[in-house]
């Protein structure tokens, strides 16, 4: 087996989905934080880079959804902050 660059980032971000979900799932993280939201992005992001070895439209439709919905969920987060007012 040789892997290239990509293949190890692809690795990298596919831990990091699982790391979220399971985080997630343990409990020790909540899925409307910024950790979250991160690690999917950054995971979802890792994967598309992947696909510099071998394309995928599957996996790329999939990856892009995963990023979009990441960063609505970052956007989210922040505009709750600005919102939430301070005492």
């Amino acid at each position: 087996m040789n892997m290239q660059w990509y293949d190890w980032v692809g690795i990298a971000g596919t831990l990091m989905i699982l790391s979220a979900f399971y985080l997630l799932q343990a409990g020790r993280i909540h899925g409307n934080r910024i950790t979250y939201q991160l690690l999917n992005l950054f995971g979802a992001a890792g994967v598309l880079v992947s696909l510099w070895g071998k394309f995928n439209i599957s996996v790329f439709l999939l990856e892009v959804a995963w990023v979009l919905v990441s960063l609505y969920g970052i956007a989210r987060s922040f505009r709750a902050k600005v919102e939430t007012p301070t005492r």
